[in-house]
């Protein structure tokens, strides 16, 4: 679940039911502008009435439940307010921890007729049931089949046959500036459609997520994630994920999953239940028009290597700190976007070939790529401490998330999933922390932690050092 969207900050959104609201459209005009008669046909607004018809018994709202305690709610919603005027520093009092349910919802369609659907991965995530509602109100209980973070798709399963499943068209043909049809449930209007045109193409943001996401001015909403977006032959060319807001509604900016990428998801969750990512081990970034006068590129083009990670896939093949890739497998390179939707796509195992610039001078590498880290399995296993109901589960670092990750290179475990009623989750601590310190006791290791643990007073507060979303933290844990 996801609470008010921060501003000015592209983020994935979930409707919940108990967001009370009062909308109020307007409709502003008065400028004119003199355009050529055949531009004036240029700009004629698509009509989508045929195609929201023809679609929409593919589209479905998912309706989400899960358990919570009313001290995470209000914790969250008072946290979320206080954090824009005080910034994330502040310390939000504990408060009793009585169980509540939440209510939420999102879109879903259907991709087969025996019942496979997608989503977006934070519709679903955490929840402890799920549902769906059909066009003509029916409702069916799903199964998660399984949900990728980092790709942000879900897929769902209901039973039966017959569905409506929709078309799968292809988004690597589609233009900027091509027309494009939403339909979803935002704010809890069921069947809304909403149309516009492809803005951009590409949109990558930094390592939230590993999709090239495609950008459109559609107006969409909370309760629109999860749905399809549509081309004017009515085929789905995207999943509706994200938008740039600062207000927690739509501004003019939003962003879909491409239905290429999310087909490739789906396939690997329905068949193995998880996702396997190549690894190539490198820090690209942009070339500007000073950096391609240093370089002496005749254009600002390429993706510039700032790093190579140690004993990684780039560094056997020989790429250094520096390079500049011009091409990937005979792909040419514009941008540092360009070269990780490449490596995203790829496989493990998979061969690579760069062609790129090093000292003004050309050079051609190949290599293997490798599992990603985060498909590696850790050093030891996870480990649930509850010697006192802290509810934690544990895991070491791998090599390369130590040097990613870690304030050392060397110093953390990490947290991999924290039970809602015990006294981490009462205290703060999220999965995807890295706890480096407890107690005044330094972590490497989940051995360190456990031994650490022993040495905790019966009783009192205690501190634990976390680094959150590369951000070092302290944290008073009470012992009750």
């Amino acid at each position: 679940m996801h609470s008010k969207l921060t501003t000015q900050k592209v983020q994935p959104w979930l409707q919940r039911s108990a967001l009370a609201l009062v909308i109020g459209m307007t409709m502003t005009t008065g400028l004119s502008i003199a355009l050529a008669p055949s531009a004036q046909a240029a700009v004629t607004t698509a009509d989508f009435s045929g195609l929201v018809q023809q679609v929409t018994p593919g589209v479905a709202r998912v309706n989400v439940t899960k358990t919570v305690s009313e001290a995470e709610l209000a914790k969250a919603q008072t946290a979320e307010l206080l954090r824009q005027f005080f910034g994330d520093r502040l310390r939000i009092p504990e408060q009793a921890a009585t169980p509540a349910v939440e209510h939420a919802y999102g879109t879903a369609f259907f991709v087969t007729k025996d019942g496979y659907m997608l989503t977006n991965h934070h519709v679903v995530e955490g929840a402890d049931k799920i549902t769906v509602t059909l066009n003509d109100r029916t409702e069916l209980d799903v199964t998660l089949v399984g949900s990728d973070e980092r790709s942000d798709v879900a897929v769902l399963k209901v039973k039966g046959s017959n569905f409506p499943a929709l078309p799968i068209g292809n988004s690597d043909t589609l233009k900027v500036g091509e027309p494009v049809l939403a339909i979803g449930s935002p704010f809890g209007f069921d069947y809304s459609a909403s149309a516009g045109i492809v803005s951009a193409k590409s949109r990558n943001f930094s390592r939230e997520t590993s999709v090239p996401f495609i950008q459109t001015d559609v107006a969409l909403n909370p309760g629109n994630s999860g749905g399809p977006l549509f081309n004017q032959r009515g085929e789905v060319i995207g999943i509706n994920s994200r938008i740039f807001s600062g207000t927690g509604g739509y501004m003019g900016l939003s962003f879909s999953i491409p239905i290429d990428a999310a087909m490739d998801i789906y396939q690997q969750l329905k068949t193995n239940g998880s996702v396997a990512r190549a690894y190539m081990g490198i820090y690209p970034q942009d070339i500007d028009r000073n950096l391609a006068e240093v370089y002496k590129l005749s254009r600002p083009q390429g993706a510039l290597l700032t790093r190579v990670a140690p004993n990684s896939p780039a560094q056997k093949a020989g790429l250094k700190s520096g390079d500049i890739i011009l091409q990937y497998n005979d792909v040419k390179i514009m941008e540092a976007a360009d070269l990780l939707n490449l490596i995203n796509r790829a496989r493990p195992n998979d061969t690579f070939r760069a062609q790129l610039q090093r000292d003004g001078k050309p050079l051609v590498v190949t290599g293997t790529l490798s599992p990603a880290p985060s498909d590696v399995p850790a050093e030891g296993s996870d480990q649930l401490n509850n010697d006192v109901r802290l509810g934690l589960r544990l895991r070491n670092l791998t090599p390369d998330e130590k040097v990613e990750l870690a304030t050392d290179g060397k110093t953390g475990v990490l947290v991999t999933a924290v039970d809602p009623t015990g006294l981490a989750a009462r205290s703060g601590l999220l999965a995807g922390d890295i706890i480096t310190n407890l107690h005044q006791k330094k972590i490497g290791k989940v051995t360190d932690f456990s031994s650490a643990i022993a040495s905790l007073p019966k009783k009192g507060v205690v501190t634990i050092e976390v680094m959150r979303q590369g951000i070092p933290a302290i944290i008073g844990l009470r012992i009750e």
